[in-house]
């Protein structure tokens, strides 16, 4: 991600870049956010594949729009974390701009109209460079911490495998991306990037992928973390507790979120003769969760969660 002179020497200042080391010495930083969709207003964002990479795209063209940068981020199935650098009412309107074309993508393509219209999201000021530290490894070790079969770095749908990559091997991240789509014609770049204005849009491409270099600051957060063994540390010793963005704890999921709704649908056919959630009154969500919770010995806050449900309502009941 190429950053404008103006914009990067906010980051420099605002995130103390340039501040010399100091051990045990935390830094006082600005303009730096945490936000996060509820993962229990909605049964899913990203139904397929090719949600996730349009999804991923849609950062590409919506983050141009705005004066900020992209420090991490993740797509889950059913919600969304970033973290964001710039003035609050800019990362705001951009994440703001960014739920609405994904709710205009849902309704053109699953027929989910207004879906997101009013999803909560939460959002955090990080006021310190150890905090922020945690904050970013806590987003990209979210998809392990759902009980997905990935490592942080190799989860395609976050900026987990950007950080601290060695360029020009078989292995490093970027080296099948190319650039191509100044060659093609206006409706195929529209295509590709579901999006109507493409002027000098021409980003490193994977197929219908657009790098996410394009539109992450990698540089600045291997500037923040100073070095690959203080990346290393704060990923593999950060704990869940240590950071807890929603007022919540972070969900231990013992099955990925994907088979869950798919076992959760079965059963409430099972049931009640309903797939899905749309037509549960509360008493059935209530029983729905007690008998996955029984039968596939899944924590609290999962089953609440995949059946619609508040955790601090529901979880003495199940």
């Amino acid at each position: 991600m190429k950053i404008p002179d103006e914009l990067l020497g906010k980051l420099e200042t605002d995130l103390c870049l340039n501040a010399p080391f100091v051990k045990g010495e935390n830094f006082h930083i600005k303009n730096c956010w945490h936000f996060c969709t509820d993962g229990n207003a909605v049964d899913a964002l990203f139904h397929d594949e090719q949600d996730f990479i349009d999804g991923m795209n849609r950062l590409y063209v919506v983050s141009r729009k705005f004066d900020i940068a992209i420090l991490a981020f993740v797509l889950m199935d059913t919600h969304i974390h970033m973290i964001v650098f710039g003035d609050s009412s800019e990362c705001r309107s951009f994440v703001h701009e960014y739920l609405r074309r994904t709710s205009m993508h849902l309704s053109r393509k699953h027929l989910r109209t207004n879906m997101l219209k009013r999803i909560p999201v939460t959002v955090q000021e990080i006021k310190d460079d150890f905090y922020l530290k945690k904050a970013i490894c806590y987003v990209i070790k979210n998809p392990v911490s759902a009980g997905l079969p990935f490592m942080p770095y190799d989860y395609p749908w976050s900026s987990g495998a950007l950080y601290f990559r060695t360029q020009g091997f078989w292995n490093s991240v970027g080296t099948s991306f190319s650039r191509g789509l100044e060659k093609m014609s206006i409706p195929e770049r529209r295509a590709r990037l579901k999006t109507r204005n493409t002027a000098g849009l021409n980003p490193l491409m994977n197929g219908n992928l657009v790098f996410p270099g394009e539109y992450v600051a990698v540089k600045i957060v291997e500037r923040i973390f100073r070095s690959c063994r203080s990346y290393s540390y704060f990923m593999w010793n950060s704990r869940e507790d240590d950071l807890n963005p929603l007022g919540q704890a972070a969900s231990r999921m013992s099955i990925p979120f994907s088979e869950m709704r798919q076992l959760r649908d079965e059963t409430s056919q099972e049931l009640f003769n309903k797939k899905g959630l749309k037509n549960l009154n509360m008493t059935q969500r209530i029983k729905l969760a007690r008998t996955l919770r029984f039968r596939y010995n899944c924590s609290a806050k999962q089953v609440i969660r995949i059946c619609g449900l508040i955790y601090e309502e529901a979880r003495d009941m199940i």
